[in-house]
């Protein structure tokens, strides 16, 4: 088992603090909540957050996940890339689309929706928020449904949020997976 800042408690004792903190026993088998699960009351409220998302959201799915993706690329974080790939893959999303994030502006799939979405999502990993231009976009593109507005900027919180965690407490990938999938190709750092 990789170490990792915070230790990654054994499956058996993250399976049982995730029973304690009311957290899906499957989730105690990602190293994330393995590290999280060391504060069960904070791990359940993560898991809350993003399962909401997830599970219950508004978002179409397709564009969470190409935000997800565009967070994973614009912040080198392999571990939410990774995941997030597995994810959008069985959501149906093609690999095409996933690797057109890495440059989204040349990707002739995307249309309006994409674009305003992955534009809120550069905003927002580069500069803190949502531009006035990018608002108006996706505002047109998801039809003023605030609902959905609401879930966008706070999808792109989460797992931006979830991209520090990452990286900040140094979670490695589950044993096994492979690293930036499906070539192994890390963006490369921008040159100053």
């Amino acid at each position: 088992m990789t170490t990792t800042r915070v230790p990654r408690l054994p499956l058996d004792e993250a399976k049982a603090a995730a029973d304690e903190a009311a957290v899906p026993d499957y989730m105690a088998e990602l190293s994330i909540f393995q590290v999280l699960l060391n504060h069960p009351p904070l791990a359940r409220a993560i898991n809350d957050l993003l399962a909401t998302m997830l599970w219950h959201g508004d978002l179409d799915p397709r564009l969470r996940e190409l935000a997800i993706m565009r967070i994973g690329w614009l912040t080198a974080c392999d571990y939410e890339w990774t995941q997030h790939w597995r994810v959008a893959c069985r959501l149906g999303v093609p690999a095409d689309d996933l690797l057109g994030v890495r440059d989204w502006r040349h990707h002739d799939s995307f249309g309006p929706a994409e674009r305003a979405v992955l534009a809120a999502t550069d905003d927002v990993v580069c500069d803190g928020a949502v531009s006035a231009a990018s608002w108006a976009a996706c505002a047109h593109e998801l039809n003023g449904n605030t609902k959905v507005l609401l879930e966008l900027v706070t999808a792109i919180g989460a797992w931006r949020m979830i991209a520090s965690i990452l990286h900040s407490l140094e979670v490695p990938l589950e044993d096994g997976v492979a690293s930036w999938p499906p070539d192994g190709r890390p963006p490369t750092p921008e040159v100053s």
